[in-house]
């Protein structure tokens, strides 16, 4: 963990997506799952989410995407983080990172087009849509995120 680059950031940097659709910008929550905000910000940081695709789109449920290496939904950094679960509820733009089991998170995120209940501690949850949730419902498979970047806490 980088303590100093989280405590740059501050407690609740944004995640900002430029997608095919529009603007979508992500308020993450660093104190609650930091290695998950610290994976995503070094992600976006070097640029690797810039032209990837949203790979799932499934209606009423949720978007996802993240894949920078093969970009299908089946790929992901080599190294895996922990998982973090947190009490935080899966509402309508709750954003949580892609697994396929504990501690196995790697790149891959997704949004909620609404509330499911179902996925509450069972993965992490890092942050909300705070500016486009009409963009986020709008997304069609293979829409990309043209580009991505971080915006410090204000």
């Amino acid at each position: 963990m980088d303590w100093a680059h989280l405590a740059n950031l501050g407690p609740r940097p944004r995640l900002v997506l430029d997608t095919d659709r529009g603007r979508v910008v992500i308020e993450m929550d660093a104190e609650s799952a930091p290695q998950t905000v610290q994976r995503i910000t070094l992600t976006a940081a070097q640029d690797l989410y810039d032209g990837v695709p949203f790979h799932r789109v499934v209606a009423n449920f949720v978007v996802q995407g993240g894949d920078y290496a093969r970009r299908d939904g089946y790929g992901g950094p080599e190294t895996a983080i922990r998982s973090e679960f947190t009490r935080v509820r899966y509402e309508t733009g709750t954003v949580g990172m892609a697994s396929s089991g504990k501690d196995t998170e790697g790149s891959q995120f997704f949004v909620t087009h609404s509330p499911q209940p179902h996925l509450d501690g069972r993965y992490t949850a890092f942050g909300r849509v705070v500016e486009g949730q009409d963009v986020v419902d709008r997304l069609l498979q293979g829409d990309l995120v043209r580009e991505a970047h971080i915006e410090r806490d204000r």
